[in-house]
């Protein structure tokens, strides 16, 4: 038996572990089944075995969350730096205003100092890679929630540190020659339908090995924390390639922090070539020293010369070592049915869930359509980049309950169709209504009251919230805030009699979404 003096931490869970809160596990350990004996009872020892383990136990939870909380850095809230602008008169579905071609897709984005994104603190920017189109390795300044809006593929998180678990299997040369095998981090496969998390600071690369085109839509979480960089500029380093940036950048805007130029065009040092990578301002002899190779394999990683931008044709398809689909698919599956996120270290981490299959809907409605979340319940990651997203699809002549969001901005996108939206603000103003068309953004800010109708054709759409559990409280039907009033008090508020107050608490029984081809509940019977 170990004292405390004597604790062995060799034991304890790696400090990049993802937990969930701190009651569950405790209150987990207090449950853990105990086997005693009359002996034990009967010498009455001052510190019975099963005490001492569930003390160690404890003890070694302790440690783990000092750890945790002192040295991973990821856990990432939201700045106050952006409150006070959301004063929005008018709110407009948008679509991108900056594109960007390359050898094998395109980028859009729009603009992040439009008055919708200053408000929730957010740049979006969507992708497109055609087959075998590769996007080059990079990182941002701010946390990163993506959702494949279409196609399927495989990408890749370089986590500094972890180690490179995707390994080649050994072959012999023969006559005394060596082949280096290769190996490498975690490959993920995505589909459509998949939101993928991606923390700040974290390089990735992406690939399209489908048939037809990734189109990924990705909001940066600007106004978080982990972004200690710019206020509202979104910035991508490249590892690799010579793209073009990415957001457009409105000439006149206010310097901060002491800055002496505008825009973001880089220092080049005398005889500096023009390249936007990260390795294009280091000398090509340290690079060589650095990573022990020729001064002229060194300069080809500064790509100065590279026209492709940062979604680049890869010749003959991608061969990288991975298991193959269906076992990979298999095996999450089988994690999936246990997983508690104990077992889930930054290394290990998913950075994947689909919301885009319609048998894991949260909501479903046979005649009004369906809505599926993922947040930091089922997406432990996700609590440290404080984001999560919403999916939903209305059929036609469907309504989604006018509702408002308790904790967090949200920025829908039209995915298909079109639906009717109206958007109200704190003073009773109608800040948007109008039509919300395939590919348009449009900025609901936290608190403003929306609803959303379809028409003749379905509408699908993919939110996303500025809160790693973001809530809606919805206005009408049987979970509103008006059902969960009394009577009385709607008769005195509204100024209508107590038995219209009720018709208006219980004539509607849907909770979030209803449609106009469904009949009247007809539940409310008169007192």
């Amino acid at each position: 038996m170990q004292t405390e003096k004597e604790l062995n931490t060799s034991h304890l869970p790696s400090p990049l572990c993802v937990t969930h809160s701190v009651p569950f596990l405790i209150y987990k350990y207090q449950h853990l089944p105990v086997a005693t004996s009359p002996q034990s009872t009967s010498n009455k020892q001052p510190i019975s075995m099963p005490s001492m383990a569930k003390t160690n136990v404890l003890l070694s939870f302790s440690l783990f969350l000092v750890l945790f909380h002192g040295s991973l850095g990821l856990t990432a809230d939201r700045s106050r730096q952006h409150q006070g602008q959301c004063q929005l008169d008018r709110l407009n579905a948008l679509k991108p205003g900056n594109r960007i071609k390359s050898e094998a897709g395109e980028t859009e984005s729009w603009d992040p100092n439009h008055d919708q994104f200053q408000c929730a603190g957010v740049a979006v920017v969507r992708r497109t890679i055609e087959p075998n189109g590769l996007l080059l390795p990079s990182y941002s300044n701010a946390p990163q929630l993506v959702y494949i809006v279409q196609g399927r593929g495989m990408t890749g998180t370089l986590m500094p540190g972890c180690p490179e678990t995707f390994q080649e299997s050994q072959e012999s040369q023969g006559q005394g020659r060596r082949r280096l095998q290769d190996q490498h981090q975690k490959v993920h496969r995505f589909r459509e339908g998949d939101v993928i998390a991606l923390p700040a600071g974290v390089a990735h690369w992406c690939y399209n090995d489908g048939k037809e085109r990734v189109i990924a839509v990705t909001v940066l979480d600007m106004a978080n924390s982990a972004n200690q960089l710019d206020d509202m500029n979104p910035r991508n380093f490249y590892l690799a390639g010579n793209p073009q940036e990415e957001f457009q950048q409105v000439q006149g805007q206010p310097r901060h922090r002491g800055e002496q130029r505008t825009g973001r065009e880089p220092f080049r040092g005398h005889g500096q070539q023009q390249c936007n990578n990260i390795f294009c301002g280091m000398d090509t002899r340290f690079l060589a020293e650095a990573f022990n190779v020729s001064e002229q394999v060194a300069r080809k990683l500064q790509s100065e010369s590279d026209r492709r931008g940062n979604i680049v044709r890869v010749k003959g398809g991608l061969q990288i070592v991975m298991p193959p689909l269906r076992q990979e698919e298999q095996e999450q599956g089988q994690r999936g049915e246990h997983r508690n996120g104990l077992e889930e270290t930054m290394c290990t981490m998913r950075i994947r869930e689909n919301i885009g299959d319609p048998s894991r809907a949260d909501v479903f409605t046979p005649e009004a359509g369906r809505i599926s979340t993922v947040n930091s319940h089922n997406l432990p990651i996700l609590r440290y980049i404080q984001l999560s997203a919403e999916r939903g699809v209305l059929y036609n002549e469907a309504m989604m309950m006018p509702h408002w969001n308790l904790n967090a901005h949200s920025i829908m996108y039209a995915i298909r169709g079109q639906a009717h939206v109206q958007v109200v603000d704190h003073s009773g103003r109608t800040v948007f209504d109008g039509e919300m068309r395939e590919g348009q953004v449009l900025t609901v800010p936290q608190n403003f009251a929306v609803v959303k109708r379809s028409d003749q054709q379905s509408f699908e759409w993919v939110s996303f919230k500025t809160n790693d559990n973001a809530m809606i409280s919805p206005l009408a039907g049987r979970t509103s805030a008006l059902r969960a009033m009394p009577a009385e008090v709607l008769a005195n508020a509204f100024r209508i009699s107590v038995e219209d107050a009720k018709r208006i608490k219980f004539e509607r029984q849907e909770t979030t979404l209803t449609s106009h081809r469904s009949t009247r509940s007809g539940s409310w019977a008169e007192a």
